[in-house]
């Protein structure tokens, strides 16, 4: 007993030693792969299909201010004013949910960052306590402009496509740098679900979710500075 309890000190260690470590190199390099992309690319196999990943890493510099206002008018607008968690939205979801209606998130921008980065896509309680974790780790390590940098590289946008530049590239054909507010708006509408919503189709959902998105990106900021 004694041996097991040695070693599961070590791992527990070795696990705060490596996730913090992680998330200090993350701070400054490229998040070139993520858990989901390996996840998605295996389905594709299993699906018998040819795996694909289109992804394309760009400084937030290179992003329209516009996509920034758009994605914290749509996913997070007290991003700027919590330390990873609003306790509000999270409230309000789970109300919500407990209606029996479909699931809503009351996930911020930095959870998902935390999920999306270092952990995998489910709804277990046991992810739910990663994502606590690494959420305060970015939030302690990472700028508020660095968590949105991460996010709008990795985060899921079309069916093997990741990241706002490839979906810029995608559905406008022009690079994330040059989208307009209303094409801003239309890629953060499809992110509840990128693989069912495109932005250029204007399905009840996307517009509706579009035109909200319009009108409360009046009140975001553009740079994160």
């Amino acid at each position: 007993m004694k041996k097991i309890f040695k070693w599961l000190i070590r791992l527990i260690l070795l696990f705060f030693a490596t996730s913090i470590f992680s998330v200090i190199v993350y701070s400054f390099a490229p998040v070139f792969i993520t858990p989901l992309m390996i996840i998605r690319s295996t389905e594709q196999v299993f699906d018998g299909k040819f795996p694909v990943m289109h992804k394309r890493w760009v400084p937030i510099e290179e992003i329209s201010p516009y996509m920034i206002q758009a994605v914290v008018a749509g996913e997070d607008q007290n991003f700027l004013n919590h330390w990873g968690f609003d306790f509000k939205a999270m409230k309000k979801a789970y109300e919500y949910n407990k209606k029996g209606k479909k699931i809503r998130g009351g996930s911020t921008i930095s959870q998902q960052t935390a999920k999306n980065v270092f952990l995998w896509p489910s709804r277990s309680y046991v992810r739910k306590v990663f994502e606590a974790y690494f959420t305060m780790l970015i939030e302690i390590f990472w700028s508020k402009e660095r968590i949105m940098e991460v996010y709008l590289n990795v985060i899921e946008t079309g069916d093997g496509y990741y990241g706002v530049e490839m979906a810029a590239r995608k559905y406008f054909k022009k690079p994330a740098k040059k989208l307009t507010r209303s094409e801003a708006a239309a890629i953060a509408a499809c992110l509840p679900n990128p693989r069912k919503y495109n932005p250029l189709k204007n399905s009840k959902f996307v517009t509706n979710r579009k035109n909200f998105i319009l009108r409360y990106m009046n009140y975001m900021p553009k740079t994160l500075n």
